[in-house]
Formats: C-alpha cells, sequence, structure tokens
C-alpha cells in the first residue's frame, strides 16, 4: 500500500505557511547524512566546526526555503547543494589543505561495498577488515577533493551520478570521470595494501 505520509515539499510548503514542525520533521529526516558529508568533506577539522557548518547549512534551509524548487531537483539534491557551498565557503575562510575528517571502519567499507573486489565481511575476518578500513580511509583521505567529493556524494550518500553532477556544477561526463578515477586509485592502492598484508 503506498504511503500517504507527505514528502519534503510538502513539508517546505506547510513550514512556510508558518508550521514549524514540518521543518522539525524535513531536519530529523535529513540532519545526519547533511552532518556525515560536512565530517568528512573538513579538513583536519573537529566535530565543533562540523557543528558550526551543519547549523549554518539548516539556517539557509530555512531562509531559502521559498526558492526550493521540485521541479528542478529532489530536495536532498538541493540540501547537499546548500552544504557544498557552506563547506567550500569554510575552505575559502580558512584556506585549509583539504583531508577527509575521520570515519568509522564499517563505514569506510560499506562505502566500497558495491566495488568490484570488495571484500567480504565475515567473522573470521573482522581484524584484517578493520585494518583495511583504515587503510581505505587513509586512501580517500590521500585522493584529490573533487575525486574525493564525488565518491563521498555517490558511494556514501549513495546519491546518483547526475544530482553528484548538479551538485559538484560539473557535467555529467565530468562527474562520471572523477568517479572512475577515485575507484581505480583505490582499488590499486588497497591491492597493493591486501598483498603486503596478506
Amino acid at each position: 500500500m503506498a504511503s500517504t505520509e507527505p514528502g519534503e515539499p510538502e513539508w517546505l510548503r506547510r513550514y512556510l505557511a508558518g508550521e514549524q514542525a514540518s521543518f522539525e520533521r524535513l531536519y530529523d529526516a535529513h540532519q545526519k547524512p547533511c552532518f556525515d558529508f560536512i565530517r568528512r568533506m573538513l579538513a583536519m577539522a573537529d566535530d565543533a566546526t562540523a557543528e558550526d557548518l551543519h547549523q549554518e547549512v539548516w539556517i539557509a534551509v530555512a531562509r531559502q526555503a521559498a526558492s526550493f524548487d521540485a521541479g528542478k531537483a529532489r530536495f536532498v539534491t538541493w540540501l547537499f547543494t546548500i552544504a557544498r557551498n557552506k563547506v567550500m565557503d569554510h575552505f575559502r575562510r580558512s584556506s585549509v589543505v583539504v583531508q577527509l575528517a575521520g570515519d568509522s571502519g564499517d563505514a569506510a567499507l560499506d562505502a566500497l561495498a558495491d566495488m568490484p573486489g570488495a571484500p567480504e565481511l565475515s567473522p573470521e575476518r573482522v581484524a584484517q577488515n578493520r585494518q583495511l578500513a583504515a587503510a581505505l580511509l587513509r586512501e580517500v583521505q590521500a585522493l584529490p577533493y573533487v575525486q574525493r567529493e564525488a565518491f563521498v556524494l555517490f558511494a556514501h550518500q549513495e546519491l546518483s551520478l547526475e544530482e553528484v553532477s548538479q551538485i559538484t556544477r560539473v557535467g555529467l561526463e565530468t562527474a562520471k570521470s572523477r568517479l572512475r578515477y577515485a575507484r581505480a586509485t583505490l582499488r590499486l592502492r588497497l591491492a597493493s595494501w591486501k598483498e603486503i598484508h596478506a
């Protein structure tokens, strides 16, 4: 049976009509992936910085709610575009070297789950998988920013290539190329790691 639960455009419409609870529902539904994206893209920043940017994103969502056009993009695409802009503003202000912020090993392995040659998780290989996850994080950190951005949006946030293209403001073929290079680099480096640790 189809759900009658209103979606993001309706929640925004109700918020603009004065229903604060609708904005809170929108926030509850999307605040975790939004914060995770910000944290992954920050360079050596603590969680307080990520929290500050996360708050800026949702203030912008509230202020710009009337500008959202469901005919042009899904809400999540619009949200991550705002989040990316806030991260880029932070980089411009602080001139930091872009690195991927820390992550849990399990999430890192999940991000590579759809890659050919990704390890199968089993109880007997938990320790090795944790080491592999740590190695993966180091290699993702070493990717050029634009490749890392495409990889995180596609593999971790599970956005389509079209949405990655829209958020990062590049053509679809460029987004595909960035993701392809990122995956190829990670496969090569992780293959070398597995040979050493076999």
